[in-house]
């Protein structure tokens, strides 16, 4: 479903991302771990369209997208939820969802309903300002809205920062629901013990390079990984 190759992203003079590449397969979840600034979100960002890579291409569904807008990557089923949520903190719930289905030619209603369906608590606050949230609700509302593009790659960054242990095992399950439900997953998630419990292969970045690839469980038994990740 994406293919990345060889992309190299520099932030100025930083060269932050080296190198990188990576595949992700229809059906799958695949998880990039790492440390802070190790490269995962920067290299969800190129592939959301929204830095630019100095070299190398970006294919999704079989058609490069290197010159695609990011707009149009979502109306191709390319749809991220960013870290730290960045919902719309002055509209309602509601507005949000509306938001996220801006490039959708689907039943809108229809779409609701199964976010409402599948984030009941969304249901109950769909008026409450955003601002107003939980930031376990945030969250919710930020996946809510992603889904409302009919997504055929969801791309999560850090869905587990900031929250409280139990909020972090609800978003986990939502998680694991989507994936069961058909949905294709790639996940950049500081909380490695969680992302490789439900990931089907896993790379480990460090310092903007593919250190370590390898089946979630693979990696969760390994030493290195244990040692580095896992607090083991």
């Amino acid at each position: 479903m994406l293919q990345v190759e060889n992309i190299n992203v520099f932030y100025g003079n930083i060269h932050a991302i080296r190198d990188i590449s990576f595949s992700v397969n229809d059906g799958e979840v695949v998880a990039l771990i790492g440390a802070n600034g190790a490269g995962k979100s920067t290299t969800l960002k190129t592939v959301s369209g929204l830095l630019p890579s100095r070299t190398g291409s970006i294919t999704f569904l079989g058609q490069n997208i290197d010159r695609v807008p990011a707009h149009k990557r979502v109306a191709m089923g390319l749809s991220q939820v960013p870290e730290g949520r960045r919902i719309f903190l002055q509209m309602t719930v509601l507005e949000n969802l509306q938001m996220g289905a801006f490039t959708s030619k689907e039943d809108v209603k229809a779409d609701l309903d199964n976010v409402f369906e599948r984030f009941p608590r969304l249901k109950e606050r769909r008026n409450q300002i955003g601002g107003t949230l939980s930031g376990g609700e945030q969250q919710m509302l930020a996946m809510g809205r992603a889904l409302m593009s009919h997504p055929k790659l969801l791309m999560l960054d850090e869905p587990s920062m900031g929250l409280a242990p139990i909020l972090v095992e609800q978003i986990f399950d939502i998680i694991h629901e989507l994936h069961k439900a058909g949905t294709t997953i790639l996940l950049v998630e500081q909380n490695a013990e969680m992302a490789l419990k439900i990931a089907d292969r896993a790379y480990v970045l460090e310092s903007g390079q593919i250190a370590v690839t390898g089946t979630g469980q693979e990696l969760a038994a390994s030493d290195r990984i244990k040692k580095a990740y896992l607090g083991g």
